[in-house]
């Protein structure tokens, strides 16, 4: 990613609607689809700044990887403890069978082999143990957001599904989410392209906006996991090693 991108995120990542609503939603999808065991051995990888650890943590004790320097020295202070710097695909470093959770949480789309990523996910995770990851959705949504992002791709929920099926992974659960927003979304978007918009679209919105945002988004809490979500700006899968 961009470094701005990278400074942005330590900035806003305790304040700005995305973040802190995401997080309701992936705690509630841990919870329901992956099951982590009490006392449950974690790892993020690509865990950015750091702003999703305290989240993973009630789950259990959690590890983490990021590859940037100045990211990881935050996600240190925050973890209280080193933060590994292995980098997808290879993980290299990484214990073999040693996690009972795996997340990865929009990190997949950055990395040219996401096959060869998923083979070393599945070699880290013990018997049984599950990876819960996050990408953004849709291809024909490509926009300036991906290009300063150094995305890969979009998926589409058919090649997230083919992506997991063609690895040593178990597919237990795929779906959408942001779905409430998305029109909005769909609107930004476009309006973007129109303008020839060059920047990515993670400011942080005037107050009143920001709360509302994060109120819709995090009401999708109450609904992951139980119930299908209609097309969303991203998607999730939980897989377990077989």
């Amino acid at each position: 990613m961009e470094r701005v991108v990278y400074d942005r995120m330590a900035e806003l990542d305790q304040r700005h609607w995305w973040y802190r609503a995401r997080r309701e939603v992936l705690a509630a999808l841990i919870r329901r689809r992956a099951l982590p065991p009490p006392g449950a051995r974690m790892l993020e990888v690509g865990c950015g700044t750091g702003h999703n650890l305290a989240m993973l943590a009630e789950f259990g004790t959690v590890e983490a990887i990021e590859v940037d320097p100045a990211a990881r020295a935050v996600a240190e202070q925050r973890l209280g403890r080193a933060v590994g710097s292995a980098p997808l695909p290879a993980l290299d470093g990484v214990p073999s069978h040693a996690f009972d959770l795996i997340g990865s949480f929009d990190v997949i789309e950055h990395i040219q082999d996401d096959d060869a990523a998923l083979v070393s996910v599945a070699r880290c995770l013990k018997p049984g143990g599950r990876f819960i990851m996050t990408v953004p959705a849709h291809g024909w949504m490509w926009s300036a957001h991906d290009v300063v992002n150094h995305h890969k791709r979009r998926y589409s929920k058919a090649g997230l599904e083919r992506l997991v099926d063609a690895s040593p992974l178990k597919l237990e659960a795929l779906g959408y989410f942001n779905s409430l927003l998305f029109p909005l979304a769909v609107g930004a978007r476009v309006a973007g392209k129109l303008t020839g918009k060059q920047d990515s679209d993670d400011k942080l919105p005037p107050a009143p906006l920001n709360r509302a945002l994060e109120i819709v988004f995090a009401h999708e809490a109450r609904l992951i996991g139980r119930v299908p979500l209609p097309p969303g700006l991203s998607l999730f899968a939980v897989a377990s090693a077989i």
